[in-house]
């Protein structure tokens, strides 16, 4: 392919998630709040019924999920999947590889946003784990960024205390924006760049670049691994 772009079209990655059905305080199952700082998510419902609350500068909302629903939502969505019924979904993210590389930021109280290694200690779930304490880990996490979540939907300065979110969300995340760089480099704009090279080959008269067509599959390289919003099916793509 031109540019020698490997990746799925438009340099996004796809997983399959199983919503978490582990109950919270707040007497609903799912999820972990959370937002993304510079990846648009998509969800295609699949199976079961739930929702997927908001929270943004334009206030609180919920979007009922259902087989056959598509919704999406740009960076800064504060977002929490809730599970009613074995709720699965088929997940489009923008940017591939970006959101594994630490694209998102848990709702946690602010005491635990203050710096990368205190925040790093409340989230990470170590790979080497035995599995009961990967579920341990990720059901905790859960319940921090959900006291975190209901304290800015709760705050009587709900647009100030959202902003400060933000500010430590990007302060998180600073040291690692240059990897980011890289990745969309070689992953989202080089997907629009080679577009950009056929559209100018064609132009030309060119279509040699069609005979390098090429046919991929990919089977996940991870099955049920545990993510913010459920167990996930993931894929090892560029």
């Amino acid at each position: 392919m031109v540019s020698g772009y490997g990746g799925l079209p438009g340099g996004i990655a796809v997983s399959h998630l199983r919503v978490y059905d582990w109950p919270a305080a707040d007497g609903l199952h799912g999820g972990t709040p959370h937002m993304h700082l510079t990846c648009s998510e998509g969800y295609v419902v699949t199976a079961g019924h739930g929702a997927v609350q908001t929270l943004t500068a334009s206030g609180h909302e919920v979007t009922t999920l259902a087989p056959g629903t598509v919704a999406w939502f740009t960076p800064g969505t504060i977002h929490r999947l809730v599970n009613e019924d074995d709720l699965r979904i088929t997940v489009l993210m923008q940017n591939s590889g970006l959101p594994e590389a630490g694209d998102a930021v848990l709702t946690l109280p602010p005491e635990y946003l203050t710096d990368p290694e205190t925040y790093a200690a409340a989230t990470v779930i170590p790979a080497d784990a035995p599995r009961e304490e990967q579920a341990r880990i990720a059901r905790a996490r859960r319940d921090l960024a959900l006291e975190g979540y209901r304290a800015l939907r709760g705050a009587t300065d709900g647009p100030a205390a959202l902003a400060a979110f933000h500010r430590s969300a990007a302060a998180l995340v600073e040291p690692r924006l240059a990897e980011w760089r890289e990745r969309w480099l070689s992953g989202a704009r080089a997907s629009a760049q080679a577009t950009g090279e056929q559209l100018d080959r064609l132009s030309d008269g060119d279509v040699s670049y069609l005979a390098e067509a090429a046919v991929r599959t990919e089977q996940p390289s991870v099955h049920g691994k545990f993510g913010m919003c459920g167990w996930l099916d993931v894929y090892a793509l560029p």
